[in-house]
């Protein structure tokens, strides 16, 4: 089979000497030596400041909820946060699992972003924060939405899940927001095996951020905070510098396959709309077809042919139950019936990708 993605995998001499050296050390976790340089390399490659490791993406967007106050409990109150319905289900599910009720507001039609124009119809005195994604690593409109929670007073906490790396205006797009936080899943472009980060715009934030994550413990003697195990370890840190090191070649591949689609894709298929200020990370090809049940068949012959495509990302959140069903939002139900992500990794090979381009021909001719 050909996978939608696959783990970038370093080399594993050099991944073998990071372990030879936790094995010396015989120091696995609580802020080791290894968490220690990849905090700081990432800083650097990423041009931000105020970055905490944490086990991963989830934990990530929970401990910065309950860092910013968003997830506080108030008898008065149900806290509620503005987000997407069109996302990976943890963006929603996080803020439920912490007391948050998530209220969805629907997206671009283009952009697939949340649209500012919907967020302030659905603002109530109860919400604290807008919780926006980054879909496919296209950033938000960063400047309305700040505008908007300026205006209301709320937080604003990006899902970056999907933008390591991705530059808006010539800087990093996680510099936005009070907070953004990643994703280093095995799939992502940038991993840790399982892991994630959190980007803070104030040092006063980190610093109580750092406490939660490792049971609000100060010291031997000292516990300051209500606070969870969220630390990275370090076989997870030996994993991230081992693939940071690699990052470029990974990059340049990942948009040569990128590419290839662009080109060779029938023009009837709609692209995701980027800013022309956006300097991408191509980790997804994402393709919305004429109908539903076009989609369907698709994605059906792809897999009958040996190629996994997914459709990221259905169903849209506002119709999960467990998320409590709210109005259909109908732009993200329509996207979301009408989405494949093709397979894109680095390791793609060009007459792999002709196949899975010349099915996609094929079916569409139909």
């Amino acid at each position: 089979m050909i996978p939608v993605t696959k783990p970038y995998l370093p080399n594993r001499d050099k991944l073998k000497a990071y372990i030879d050296g936790i094995y010396d050390r015989q120091w696995l976790t609580n802020n080791g030596q290894l968490v220690q340089e990849l905090t700081q390399r990432l800083e650097a490659y990423l041009g931000v400041e105020n970055l905490l490791l944490v086990s991963n993406g989830t934990l990530a967007l929970q401990i910065a909820y309950r860092t910013l106050g968003v997830s506080d409990a108030d008898r008065n109150q149900k806290p509620e946060a503005i987000t997407t319905p069109f996302s990976f289900v943890a963006t929603a599910s996080s803020l439920k699992w912490e007391g948050v009720q998530p209220v969805f507001a629907d997206i671009d039609p283009t952009t697939w972003c949340l649209a500012p124009e919907n967020i302030e119809a659905v603002i109530t005195p109860n919400s604290r924060a807008i919780v926006p994604v980054h879909v496919f690593g296209n950033a938000c409109n960063v400047e309305a939405i700040g505008e908007i929670a300026q205006k209301h007073n709320l937080k604003v906490i990006y899902d970056a899940a999907h933008a390591f790396g991705v530059t808006y205006k010539g800087e990093s797009l996680l510099k936005h927001g009070d907070a953004a936080t990643l994703s280093f899943h095995a799939t992502k472009l940038f991993h840790t095996g399982e892991g994630g980060a959190i980007i803070f715009k104030r040092k006063e934030d980190l610093e109580r951020a750092k406490k939660m994550i490792n049971f609000g413990i100060t010291g031997p003697d000292s516990i300051e905070e209500l606070g969870i195990n969220a630390k990275m370890n370090e076989i997870q840190a030996a994993m991230g510098l081992c693939v940071l090191d690699e990052m470029q070649e990974n990059l340049q591949a990942r948009e040569q396959v990128w590419l290839r689609y662009q080109k060779a894709l029938p023009a009837n298929l709609q692209l995701q709309a980027r800013h022309e200020a956006l300097g991408y990370n191509y980790a997804y090809f994402p393709v919305v077809f004429e109908s539903e049940e076009q989609t369907v068949r698709v994605a059906a012959t792809l897999k009958e042919n040996g190629v996994l495509a997914r459709r990221y990302f259905y169903p849209s959140l506002e119709s999960v139950e467990c998320l409590d069903a709210q109005v259909p939002q109908r732009v993200s139900q329509d996207i979301a019936s009408r989405i494949l992500c093709l397979p894109l990794y680095a390791e793609l090979a060009p007459e792999a990708q002709n196949h899975v381009i010349h099915l996609i021909e094929a079916e569409l001719k139909v």
